[in-house]
């Protein structure tokens, strides 16, 4: 966000387009999944496992079923809700208070993508390793007597 005020974020929140939205739904992946996948969050799909982490039903697992991203909210399997008439409503969750434990990678674009994040990871990693520097060894004077020191 560029700004930081509550209500234009908000504000931009709400009117974003479908493509600002599904940069919102990411959420971290667990520790066996950054390691394999090379990144840390991702964005939630229908179909991906997910291990919700925050509120009444933290600890539970279940598939995505349907992802809303008119509300942002994720609806997993097994998190539901009955009513007073005794019919069971899924439970609408945010995306980022759920951890990522098993990706769906049969759409042939996503593979692809985490593909690059692998690459793109290892190279990043090659770069910032520091290169050791030679160190010069500095020429001191010797400061005479007579001279004073300058």
């Amino acid at each position: 966000m560029k700004t930081i005020k509550p209500t234009k974020q908000r504000k931009r929140m709400y009117q974003a387009p479908a493509t600002e939205r599904y940069r919102r739904f990411s959420a971290p992946l667990s520790s066996k999944l950054k390691e394999s996948q090379g990144t840390n969050s991702v964005q939630v799909r229908k179909g991906d496992t997910v291990m919700i982490m925050r509120g009444d039903r933290k600890g539970s697992e279940g598939k995505v079923t349907q992802i809303d991203r008119k509300n942002f909210r994720i609806f997993v399997d097994g998190a539901n809700r009955e009513k007073v008439d005794g019919t069971t409503i899924p439970v609408p969750i945010h995306p980022s208070k759920v951890m990522i434990t098993r990706l769906n990678l049969d759409d042939k674009w996503r593979k692809k993508a985490m593909g690059r994040k692998i690459t793109i990871t290892k190279a990043e990693i090659a770069k910032e390793e520091p290169k050791k520097k030679e160190t010069k060894k500095r020429k001191t004077r010797k400061v005479s007597k007579e001279s004073g020191g300058t």
